[in-house]
């Protein structure tokens, strides 16, 4: 089979002698220097192709020069071991990626992943906050504050109100701002931009956290991120995972409150409201359709209503018992 020509490289990344070198490490600084990947992406990336490797190396070959059989040997280990599918299919997503790259500068002329099946995984709906529960969950600050209310308030409704990934909301800047708070330009992954808009109560509660967000930045070390903690400095994950597990503490929600279940909330609430998934997708930045898709779920109780309202059998059954 004829050898790919080698793409041209925009960021002038040294391809041939990174993969000289090591080929799993040449492609993860590629996803990082040119691809534009966050660090987490990278880090599971890294992950999984540092156990093939491992595999690969106890099996006489290297990952560059891996058989289908090799590379099927490997994924029959993961589910030997009791990897769940889901890891499993993320490991292999892994491997597909490292191959395409491989292909495509012309350092392999196959791929030796192409005729392997991802595995059956059960389809979980994700965790997510009804309109009512959302909304007492966001009011929480007011009743309950723990280290700095204007802020929480200010957080969890910017968050929920756009649909923001937690690595977005730490990210976001006073630049990117409108000047009248109703939206902001979001870099979101693979460095892809997408605007994003404001509820009026998030509007209101960033209006009344960010007098006290200014009186607290340091003039020795600036910061123009929009959410700040206590010191001063630019808020990070973790600390946005800690101010949501606390007020899920207190919410008395029986249900997994975390960062992800308000976009989650987010995107839930537009589907069910009859929002186009498309537009949604859009706003959520995702770059398939079928991500979005799983927000299509619906709330039960609804239809149920919608059932014995307009059904035959539904009126007909409590009109003439």
């Amino acid at each position: 089979m004829e050898v790919n020509k080698p793409a041209v490289n925009p960021a002038g990344f040294d391809m041939n002698r990174r993969v000289r070198q090591d080929s799993v490490e040449a492609y993860l600084a590629y996803l990082c220097s040119v691809r534009g990947m966050s660090d987490r992406t990278i880090h599971a990336y890294g992950k999984d192709l540092a156990h093939f490797s491992a595999y690969c190396e106890n099996h006489g070959m290297t990952p560059q020069g891996a058989s289908p059989h090799g590379v099927q040997g490997f994924i029959a280990d993961l589910s030997a071991e009791g990897i769940a599918s889901v890891s499993v299919n993320r490991a292999l997503s892994s491997i597909r990626g490292f191959y395409r790259w491989l292909i495509r500068f012309g350092f392999r002329g196959d791929d030796p992943s192409i005729n392997l099946r991802n595995l059956k995984t059960t389809k979980r709906l994700p965790s997510f906050l009804w309109e009512g529960e959302m909304a007492s969950f966001a009011e929480l600050p007011d009743r309950v504050g723990i280290l700095w209310p204007l802020r929480d308030k200010a957080l969890i409704l910017t968050m929920y109100s756009a649909g923001l990934r937690i690595s977005e909301l730490v990210a976001l800047s006073l630049p990117y701002l409108e000047a009248d708070l109703s939206g902001a330009r979001i870099i979101g992954k693979g460095n892809k931009e997408r605007y994003v808009f404001f509820s009026e109560e998030a509007r209101d509660a960033l209006g009344a956290y960010l007098p006290g967000r200014d009186s607290r930045i340091k003039a020795a070390v600036p910061t123009d991120r929009l959410f700040i903690n206590r010191k001063g400095g630019p808020i990070s994950v973790p600390g946005v995972r800690w101010i949501i597990t606390k007020y899920a503490e207190r919410s008395g929600l029986d249900k997994s409150v975390h960062p992800h279940a308000l976009r989650h909330s987010f995107a839930t609430h537009l589907v069910n409201s009859g929002c186009d998934v498309r537009l949604v997708q859009e706003l959520l930045g995702h770059a398939s359709l079928s991500t979005t898709q799983r927000y299509t779920h619906v709330d039960m109780e609804r239809l149920k209503r919608t059932y014995l309202k307009a059904h035959p059998h539904g009126l007909g059954k409590r009109n003439n018992p």
